[in-house]
């Protein structure tokens, strides 16, 4: 697959030349088409050659990019194929990179497979909050089942209290008077006192 410049300034005669393959796999029973080799030509002569790794996608989808690129910052999907040619000179970067290389119809790209991992940042990060979430859940459910009920055990007895030790006078008031040796005192009776075991 070429793809010319034509008459574009000092792009004249560049050609930017993508090898794909395919093959067919049988654990996914289908065709896979893969990008083996990027070539850059000037005038008709290679100047340089990148091997592609990890760009393939099934025969029947395209295959979707942000960034193909030859820089490490962005992943670098394209590697010089040898350390001795002109490749190591040239910087190559496709922004929004999109390929298809068979089964095309009516000149559209297929649904696309995207190059982004399962386990990007995001994804990661995401992952590790859940995580951290369900284990405060799951703390909290442990504490509240093992949490022991309030069980208020109340025994209430009805005694006297006496404030001076008098005599015991039956009387139906709630305070009787007492009298001895000039000082009045009073007797509480029928005052409830409880304990509350916890």
């Amino acid at each position: 697959l070429s793809l010319k410049f034509g008459d574009v300034g000092n792009l004249k005669g560049l050609v930017i030349r993508f090898l794909l393959t395919t093959s067919y796999y049988e654990l996914s029973v289908q065709n896979w088409f893969s990008l083996h080799r990027l070539q850059l030509l000037y005038n008709h002569s290679i100047q340089a050659t990148f091997n592609a790794t990890r760009i393939y996608a099934p025969a029947s989808y395209s295959y979707h990019c942000e960034h193909v690129s030859s820089l490490q910052r962005y992943d670098a999907l394209l590697i010089p194929s040898s350390a001795n040619d002109l490749s190591k000179l040239w910087e190559v970067t496709f922004i929004d990179f999109q390929i298809q290389g068979f089964n095309i119809q009516e000149g559209h790209f297929a649904y696309a497979k995207d190059c982004a991992s399962f386990f990007s940042p995001a994804i990661l990060m995401g992952l590790v909050m859940s995580l951290i979430l369900l284990l405060v859940l799951a703390y909290a459910l442990h504490m509240l089942i093992h949490l022991k009920s309030l069980d208020r055990h109340y025994e209430c007895k009805a005694s006297p209290a006496y404030f001076a030790q008098t005599k015991d006078n039956d009387m139906g008031d709630e305070k009787e008077p007492l009298r001895s040796s000039g000082n009045e005192s009073y007797e509480l009776r029928n005052q409830e006192f409880c304990k509350i075991y916890i």
